[in-house]
Parts: C-alpha cells; sequence; structure tokens
C-alpha cells in the first residue's frame, strides 16, 4: 500500500509539471514570443512554498518565472504590493518583467543563486561577513524608519502579529514538531502549562510598538547581486516588533553569527531606527522574539518532515534548538515553559 501511494503522488507531480510547463509555453508564446523562440526554461529548486520556479535563459539574459498555484489579480497580489512598496523605500527587490494573473505567472528579474547562505560558507574572516551584516541591518532600520514615515496605504499595514497570530504559531510548534516530529506524548499538565505559557509570551510581544517587518529576513532570502544583498520571498511582510527581522537575521536557522557580531548588530539597529527605547528593554525584546521566531521555525521543520515528507530541513534543527535553548534560559519567566520542553526535548536542557 505505501508502494502504491507513492507511485501515485509521483504520478501526480509528473502531471502536474507537465500541465504547469504548458501553461508557461503558452504564456511565452503570447507574451514574450522572443523568449519563446529562444529561452531555455530550468526548474529551480523550490522553498517551503506552493510556487514553482524557473529560470528563462536566453543569449544574454535571464529572468526567472514563478508559476502561482491560482490565478490572481495583480493589484491585489501581496507579491507585486510589498515589491512596489519596498521598491518606493528604495529597498532592493528584483525587478518586475511582467505579470499575468490568469495563467499566474509573475516574471522578474534574475538575481542568480548565491544566497548570503551560500556565500558565507566560505567567506568568514576577511571582514566582508560583517560588512554584509551591517548592510542587511542598515536596511531593516531604512524599511522601519521609511514605513513610518509614508502613508500606511498597502494591504501589508492591516496584518499583523497580533497575539492570535503569535499563539497560532506556538501551537502549530506543538502540533507539528513536539507532538508530529518527536512524537512528544503530552501530559494534561504539559498541555495547561504550553497553553499558559504561550499565552502569556504572545500576549507581551503583541503588546509593543509594531513596525513593518519583512516576515522571513535570513540567509537564504538574501541573494548577493552586482554586490549588493537583495530582499526576496517578502511576500507575507506585516507589522511586528522592530525586535522581529533582526531575531530572525541574527537567530537564524541556517547559519552560526558570532555573539560579538550579534551584539554590535542589535545595537546598531537600536540606534538608528529607536534610538530613545532603552537598551535593556531592546535587548529583552529581542530575546523574546527569538524564543517564539525560533519555536514556529521548528514548528516548521516538523511540518515539512512529517506531513510534506521533505527531510531537508532536518539538518537545521539542532541549531534552531540550540538558539532556542540559549534564549529560554535566559529569563525565570520562561523557566516553565523551558522545563516542560526539557522534558520531550532533552536538546534544550
Amino acid at each position: 500500500m505505501g508502494g502504491d501511494r507513492v507511485t501515485a503522488e509521483a504520478t501526480d507531480t509528473a502531471l502536474a509539471a507537465e500541465a504547469a510547463g504548458e501553461l508557461i509555453r503558452q504564456y511565452l508564446a503570447e507574451r514574450q514570443p522572443r523568449l519563446a523562440a529562444e529561452a531555455e526554461l530550468v526548474p529551480l529548486s523550490g522553498d517551503a512554498s506552493t510556487r514553482r520556479y524557473y529560470r528563462l535563459q536566453a543569449p544574454g539574459q535571464s529572468y526567472v518565472l514563478a508559476l502561482y498555484p491560482e490565478p490572481f489579480v495583480p493589484e491585489e497580489l501581496s507579491y507585486l504590493t510589498v515589491r512596489a512598496l519596498f521598491e518606493s523605500y528604495g529597498l532592493p527587490v528584483p525587478a518586475t518583467v511582467d505579470a499575468d494573473g490568469a495563467r499566474g505567472i509573475v516574471l522578474q528579474q534574475d538575481l542568480g543563486d548565491l544566497t548570503l547562505q551560500e556565500l558565507l560558507k566560505t567567506t568568514h574572516g576577511d571582514g566582508r561577513r560583517d560588512a554584509l551584516y551591517r548592510e542587511a541591518v542598515d536596511e531593516i532600520a531604512q524599511l522601519q524608519l521609511k514605513s513610518t514615515q509614508e502613508p500606511q496605504k498597502a494591504a501589508c499595514f492591516r496584518i499583523a502579529f497580533d497575539i492570535e497570530k503569535l499563539t497560532w504559531e506556538l501551537h502549530y510548534f506543538q502540533k507539528h514538531f513536539l507532538e508530529g516530529y518527536r512524537a512528544a506524548d503530552l501530559s494534561v499538565e504539559d498541555r495547561a502549562v504550553l497553553g499558559e505559557a504561550f499565552h502569556q509570551l504572545c500576549q507581551e510581544i503583541a503588546s509593543w510598538p509594531r513596525v513593518l517587518c519583512h516576515r522571513d529576513y535570513h540567509s537564504r532570502n538574501l541573494m548577493l547581486h552586482e554586490e549588493r544583498l537583495y530582499w526576496i520571498d517578502f511576500q507575507d511582510a506585516r507589522m511586528g516588533p522592530a525586535s522581529y527581522d533582526i531575531a530572525s537575521l541574527l537567530r537564524d536557522a541556517y547559519l552560526d553569527v558570532p555573539e560579538e557580531l550579534q551584539e554590535e548588530l542589535k545595537e546598531r539597529l537600536r540606534q538608528q531606527a529607536a534610538p530613545d527605547e532603552p537598551r535593556e528593554v531592546f535587548r529583552r525584546r529581542y530575546d523574546l522574539m527569538c524564543v517564539q521566531r525560533n519555536l514556529k521555525t521548528l514548528g516548521t521543520f516538523g511540518f515539512m518532515a512529517t506531513v510534506r515528507q521533505n527531510p531537508v530541513y532536518q539538518q537545521y534543527i539542532p541549531r534552531t534548538l540550540e538558539h532556542t535553548r540559549h534564549n529560554l534560559a535566559r529569563y525565570p519567566e520562561l523557566e516553565r515553559l523551558w522545563r516542560t520542553l526539557v522534558r520531550h526535548v532533552p536538546e534544550l536542557g
């Protein structure tokens, strides 16, 4: 039976790929005839997304084509509206070449394949790493400052990391990492402690002032192109704490950032974007945001491993657990949460 299911899933995937290819060929023939005649279509590996990505390579030019699972209205597609907003702030986002909402296609600038994650596998002690992180932090500050100065008309200003969203993310961690990936047998008391601790943590985070956030600002979503870091995967931008994006960047599941550099970069952001906020307040908000963010990330990794049957993210679980342990251990008010989690995830001890 298991083999039959795998075969059926493979067949469905092949059929979906064939249908996607035909849709793209129709699009190119109608709207990009020169590319249709000259370009090679190369599938790109996806991330934790329902979108399919392809590279269109033609002599002297290259584009990335995103195929969405459903048709869309271009003026309402969050990727396009957020991209236009970020571009107006002077932030580095890929250019849009064309959008075909009826077919669910966005044709955009090709930034290449060099993510910050890949670059920093070989770049450490020459000062370039630190300069790139300073650039990334300065652009967080630019987003936060610009979004408080300009009229807030875009849809992303009307959604937020409120208590409901933050709490949902922690229950997602409980369901997909604790109970799904780790098969934790949670007692009634465990569930009560987790529920209360999640509520208290999210209630505090939701009470902080909000700015516009990229929402997934880490080394896999920063691309080095023409010696500048470009942003991708920003379509879920929303209002949230000033510490959200920097928590994603510095307590990254995919890279280790030295503690000394983290301290410098946190203070760099505070001085630029929140100079009136006391350093100890900013530090606490950063640490607690890291706890929430890292637990949500573990939930995503658990979901990908158990529901999507995609093992690629399992290699990043140990680092994310270490980040979580580091920040859980700092605050006495998180002790009950910490001790409950340790019983089921010993690495947090």
